[in-house]
């Protein structure tokens, strides 16, 4: 998954930037440890947030958050697997 940079918010009040705010930064913080994660936890994680998607009591904000944890982990789970192919065929061209 690329991450974006997000702009500085300005106030409106007196136009300069403010710092992140807690969301944003918890939001980074997470990414972080979804690279830790192993295949087999972000397949878990992936499937837990799409349980939760389907769940017709969430509010807009809520299904925005879960669909991007769902991202998340569906592009870890991809970067796993591309690592995994990748590393067979070396594997593969070397035994050849």
């Amino acid at each position: 998954m690329s991450e974006s940079k997000a702009k500085p918010k300005r106030s409106r009040s007196t136009g300069k930037a403010s710092a992140p705010d807690a969301a944003e930064q918890q939001w980074g913080e997470w990414l972080k440890e979804i690279e830790g994660l192993s295949y087999q936890e972000a397949s878990t994680a992936l499937e837990l947030a799409l349980s939760q998607l389907q769940s017709t009591d969430l509010e807009v904000e809520q299904m925005a958050g879960l669909y991007r944890r769902a991202q998340a982990y569906a592009d870890r789970c991809e970067g796993l697997l591309d690592l995994v192919e990748q590393e067979v065929v070396e594997w593969e061209a070397k035994n050849s």
